[in-house]
């Protein structure tokens, strides 16, 4: 390298020194981005001189080994970023470097035919990327010669308004970019700093990137000499993404071992799915089911999306643009060409592509869960870990409702044990015949669903009725009201219809019932007073004597307790108490005096409310009343 000539200074090509100062300082909220965007414009030369060299080998200039070399310098602050691509012209420089916003990459693609852009792996699209250096530098230096060029050209600027270009002799082609670091950006300088931002953001740039290494030199028998360093450049990136291979090429251990690398999960993931996908949209999806819970799980602003890379430079760590809420514990990678990214590249716009690759990325995802849900092992584990996520599913996802519901598994009385391990098919499956609904009952806890007095009669006939007792799942059947053409039912709520179960004797028995005892209803209503809505006899108790239940559209005992809980007032809504007709203390009651005829009406009540796992307003009361009928 000799003693610059021709040298001048030129004004920056667009509007003026305050652009310039905006996208040094506004454009990027995070530093370290500088580094990104530098390897990303490197790896495109690389790029670029390989596409040229398929018409013209001798643009290698005898040195097709394309990469990437970074170096830094603690003692004189600076952070050197080289590349043995295309390189430019003196023309190229003032072009490209002069002119904010002015994209080499996207011309270059212009001139590439229909297939060589298919297969083109080129990053930069803004142009804005080389301006992200002055983020951490307050001088850049560029040096760098067109391949196939003698001339070499040294590109100098403070990013304040002005650059100085001149002709220098350079040996290789290629750019070399020279950081002169900030004072406050002097952590740059540093080989552990540089090295971690290059296994962040370009580990999957297909050309290597290399930084020097520092070993003690070894005899013939491999034994270190003591006092002698050996200096060697070493690839940093892998240099290679997983994603982009055929999928025949991957192994189990290979794609277990990249979920362990993106999601820092010590377990190996319960199944996977990758996919391209080519067409008006193009993109590359590696998604995983992890077998773990994330700690913030249920934290529904937490961390949560897939990795986004476009042409394998990583974007963002966190993009949930593509996948809903109710599946924030799906990890993995989507790679796309396209995207409206902001013009830092660190946020997405609304975008109708966006929305497309989150439907096709959504479906993908239930595809991947309904397969399996083939392994009852492997699938009763992710529905252990992650199953109450799942089910937020309905309320928020529509269109893909029924696919949801038949991933969704329930406690329910066939097995009577508190494990969720059946579907809505397996219920469908073993209806009693003339059954025209799935029954299902609400409680806080499994305990209190399976021992509600509700299923007396179910569990007489031999109906089965699905348990809720997960805090989500009375929002869960206000979305999800029916499945495979049958609606589901709650059987606390409304007049208990069991269809074609019950026959024509039965009812008719039920309605003499009733007529039999509208005397008793009527004075358990008079002394209840406005404390319940109705009282009616019943036939869906065999061994409790009362029960309490809610209007058809009323709001469940449970839910309405979670949002008491929460602070949210509600309109108070009145119980319907039902009296069993043949129970013992039904029909004391009938034959009590006027003195405990109130009494026991409340006990009956009250002992209604506790057993639907309710809260009493005045519980000494009922105990006082509870007692004074023990001891009379």
């Amino acid at each position: 390298m000799t003693t610059a000539t021709h040298e001048e200074t030129l004004g920056f090509q667009t509007e003026v020194k305050q652009l310039l100062h905006l996208m040094i300082h506004s454009l990027y909220s995070n530093r370290e981005i500088f580094l990104r965007e530098l390897i990303s414009n490197a790896a495109d030369a690389g790029d670029k001189l390989r596409y040229q060299a398929l018409d013209n080998d001798a643009l290698y200039e005898g040195d097709s080994d394309l990469r990437i070399e970074i170096e830094h310098d603690a003692e004189a602050n600076t952070v050197t970023v080289r590349d043995n691509g295309i390189g430019m012209t003196r023309e190229d420089v003032i072009a490209n470097l002069g002119t904010i916003a002015k994209s080499g990459t996207a011309e270059f693609l212009k001139q590439l035919s229909g297939e060589q852009q298919k297969d083109a792996k080129l990053i930069g699209q803004f142009g804005v990327g080389f301006y992200s250096a002055f983020i951490v530098a307050d001088e850049v230096t560029v040096r760098t010669r067109r391949a196939g060029s003698e001339a070499g050209v040294e590109w100098r600027s403070r990013g304040e308004g002005e650059f100085t270009v001149a002709d220098i002799d350079m040996n290789a082609h290629g750019t070399e970019i020279v950081l002169h670091l900030k004072d406050d950006a002097k952590e740059f300088a540093d080989d552990y700093r540089l090295r971690s931002l290059v296994r962040k953001y370009s580990d999957h740039i297909d050309v290597p990137v290399r930084m020097l290494k520092t070993e003690t030199a070894t005899d013939d028998d491999g034994n270190e000499v003591e006092g002698s360093e050996v200096v060697t450049w070493e690839t940093v990136n892998e240099a290679q993404a997983l994603w982009v291979r055929p999928k025949s090429e991957v192994s189990d251990d290979e794609y277990k071992a990249f979920y362990k690398h993106i999601s820092h999960d010590f377990s190996d993931p319960l199944t996977w799915s990758h996919n391209k996908v080519e067409g008006k949209l193009e993109y590359t999806s590696l998604l995983y089911v992890p077998e773990r819970a994330p700690f913030d799980l249920y934290e529904r602003d937490g961390a949560r999306g897939v990795r986004l890379y476009v042409q394998r430079v990583f974007i963002m760590d966190d993009a949930e643009q593509f996948l809903p809420l109710y599946l924030r514990f799906i990890k993995g990678v989507v790679d796309t060409k396209d995207l409206s990214l902001n013009v830092s590249r660190e946020l997405l716009q609304k975008d109708p592509q966006v929305d497309k690759m989150k439907s096709a990325l959504t479906k993908r995802a239930l595809d991947m869960l309904k397969k399996l849900a083939k392994d009852n092992d492997a699938y009763q584990r992710f529905w252990n870990t992650f199953g109450a996520v799942l089910k937020e599913g309905p309320a928020e996802d529509f269109a893909n409702r029924d696919k949801i519901a038949e991933l969704l598994r329930f406690s329910t009385t066939h097995t009577d044990t508190a494990t969720q391990d059946q579907s809505l098919a397996d219920y469908v499956a073993r209806m009693k015949e003339g059954q025209q609904k799935i029954y299902y009952i609400v409680a806080d806890s499994f305990n209190a669903a399976k021992h509600s007095p509700h299923l007396e009669i179910f569990r007489k006939k031999g109906v089965e009725v699905v348990l809720l007792h997960d805090r989500i799942d009375e929002w869960l059947v206000s979305h999800l009201t029916e499945y495979d053409g049958k609606s589901l039912a709650d059987v606390a709520k409304g007049n208990l219809d069991l269809g074609e179960i019950e026959g024509e004797e039965e009812k008719q028995a039920q309605e003499e019932t009733a007529k039999a005892k509208e005397d008793l209803v009527k004075r358990v209503q008079a002394a209840l007073g406005e404390d319940v809505q109705e009282v009616r006899v019943t036939h869906r108790l065999t061994d409790s004597p009362a029960c309490v239940v809610l209007s058809e559209n009323d709001m469940g005992f449970q839910m309405r307790r979670i949002m008491e809980a929460a602070g949210q007032p509600l309109p108070e809504v009145k119980p319907i108490l039902e009296l069993n007709p043949d129970h013992a203390l039904v029909n004391r009651l009938e034959s009590a005096d006027e003195a405990s005829f109130g009494d026991l009406a409340r006990i009956l009540l009250d002992q209604a409310i506790i057993a639907e796992g309710g809260h009493l307003d005045d519980p000494a009361a009922y105990v006082k009343r509870l007692n004074a009928m023990l001891t009379a």
